[in-house]
């Protein structure tokens, strides 16, 4: 989502680095150039001059001035001055004392309340916290059935009611849950196409009823400036704790997630990031900044390595590495583990100096990887354990069953065969140059 200011950012340093030493002047020229790419990526206004002004009176300081890497040191001022404007800290869900925690979901109609609601208590799921789901939205057709079928996905259980009221729906709804002893809430409210008094009313008596411990205003962040103009709204009369960002995966400006905290004093605490129940990440101020400056995301990627990849797993693959006997098969089941953490191309641009080095129009598309999945597919198993023996007749047969080309077949096999040569390199000791990644190809 801001990759495009990340390029500008990129540009701006690039140019910055080719100077031996800076004077006020040129702070003064970087200031500007950073406030248009603020304002180009729908940054609020008035959150973007105070950025720069922050950015730009720390870097005329004397020690920018008469550094020997004066583009490094503002690229500092800028990274630190980025995780101040997101927040600065990761942002943790507040649990009671005393069971159960009410979450609270807020926002606009379409915003994606529903679904995020079911995305959290799948992640509350996995922590070991088991949650309640509240139908309070009884104006949206089928909002309530849309919560019910989370439920069964997620093995939750969701309460509903006959009665029209979303007060005493919710607040009934906090009752069976410390009666049978969950220990959180999440109550789905009814949203608006705009705010209204009327949706606020109704929000701040459920508000009343259920004392929730967290209010999170869920916000689309294809809005861009829209989405925290909003937020204001709903904080204004609520209080919000927190905010939940969805659709960051979207090609948007991104200005929501740069100007949110600023305006309302709530900090974002996850980010949707796909359609599927498990799209959604807690939100690192720090980790985005990296990511927008081209610094890459070891953390991240470590963490989504680790939701993939058992320790045992990793034994055993690193023990075929170094006994040579990576075959086929287990290429093809690396590949179907790295697809379940998200877009390779992303994957990539979380190393660090990754996002500068590749292409600007580099692109892994999905279709490269499905025609490696089907040309595995029509292998038999020894010709997957031992490629050497895939003759012409084979490697025709296998092209005609995967839909592929002849030559499809013969650069896959042709690129594992570097692969295998690289581990048995890297077992020996030796530095490896590396192959192309089996059957992708860069840029479009």
């Amino acid at each position: 989502m801001l990759e495009a200011l990340g390029e500008r950012l990129g540009a701006i340093f690039q140019r910055l680095g080719s100077r031996g030493r800076l004077t006020e002047a040129d702070v003064n020229d970087v200031a500007r150039e950073v406030r248009i790419a603020l304002l180009e990526a729908d940054v609020n206004l008035s959150v973007a001059k105070e950025f720069v002004s922050a950015v730009k009176e720390k870097a005329v300081g004397a020690d920018v001035l008469a550094s020997l890497t004066p583009a490094q040191s503002v690229i500092k001022i800028v990274h630190d001055e980025l995780v101040a404007l997101m927040g600065g800290a990761q942002a943790r869900l507040l649990f009671s004392d005393a069971p159960p925690t009410t979450i609270m979901l807020v926002g606009l109609q379409g915003s994606g309340k529903t679904t995020h609601a079911g995305k959290l208590a799948l992640r509350l799921k996995e922590q070991g916290r088991r949650s309640l789901l509240v139908a309070a939205d009884v104006y949206r057709p089928a909002a309530i059935a849309q919560l019910q079928t989370l439920g069964k996905q997620i093995d939750m259980p969701v309460y509903t009611e006959t009665s029209n009221d979303p007060v005493a729906i919710a607040r009934n709804g906090v009752a069976e849950a410390k009666r049978l002893g969950i220990p959180t809430v999440i109550v789905d409210t009814a949203g608006r196409l705009q705010i209204d008094d009327a949706l606020m009313l109704e929000l701040e008596r459920i508000k009343a009823e259920t004392k929730p411990r967290e209010i999170l205003f869920v916000a689309d962040a294809m809005t861009g400036q829209e989405a925290t103009t909003v937020a204001k709204g709903f904080n204004d009369r609520l209080g919000i704790t927190g905010i939940i960002l969805t659709k960051m995966d979207g090609d948007a400006r991104g200005g929501a997630a740069l100007s949110i905290f600023k305006i309302t004093g709530a900090p974002i605490k996850f980010v949707g990031v796909g359609e599927k129940l498990a799209a959604m990440e807690p939100f690192y101020p720090d980790r985005l900044a990296s990511r927008i400056l081209g610094m890459g995301d070891v953390l991240t990627l470590i963490e989504k390595t680790q939701s993939v990849y058992s320790m045992e797993q990793a034994q055993e693959l690193e023990a075929k590495f170094r006994k040579n006997e990576f075959t086929l098969d287990d290429f093809l089941s690396q590949l179907r583990q790295v697809r379940k953490m998200g877009s390779m191309t992303d994957i990539l641009k979380m190393i660090p100096g990754m996002s500068k080095a590749l292409p600007k129009d580099f692109a892994i598309d999905d279709k490269d990887i499905n025609r490696v999945e089907a040309i595995i597919c029509s292998m038999t198993r020894q010709e997957r354990y031992k490629p050497d023996i895939l003759n012409a007749s084979r490697r025709r047969r296998i092209a005609l069953g995967s839909g592929t080309q002849v030559a499809d077949v013969n650069r896959l096999v042709k690129q594992f065969e570097q692969s295998r040569q690289m581990m048995k390199q890297m077992g020996g000791g030796k530095r490896p140059r590396l192959p192309t990644i089996p059957g992708l190809r860069a840029g479009r």
